[in-house]
């Protein structure tokens, strides 16, 4: 992977408490995902490279239901994250 954004226990507090930061650490991170993904769909494609995009696929799905979570709390308390 070229580019890796940590994620820090700082972050992470924050993250709890902010949900405009919250949604950006997630949609950056999902971002940095779709690009691992594409960079190992563009190779040489064998089993572990398979299982390793499966993987990925799985977890992009679950940052975006994250996301849709995200904004569909902040429309309910009338804020906007975006």
């Amino acid at each position: 992977m070229g580019k890796i954004a940590l994620v820090t226990d700082d972050d992470l507090a924050r993250s709890r408490a902010d949900p405009q930061f919250r949604h950006r650490l997630v949609a950056d991170n999902l971002e940095l995902l779709l690009d691992e993904l594409k960079r190992l769909r563009k190779g040489k494609i064998d089993a572990q490279c398979t299982k390793q995009i499966r993987e990925g696929v799985d977890l992009a799905v679950q940052l975006a239901e994250i996301l849709q979570r995200i904004e569909g709390s902040a429309g309910r308390t009338g804020r906007s994250d975006a």
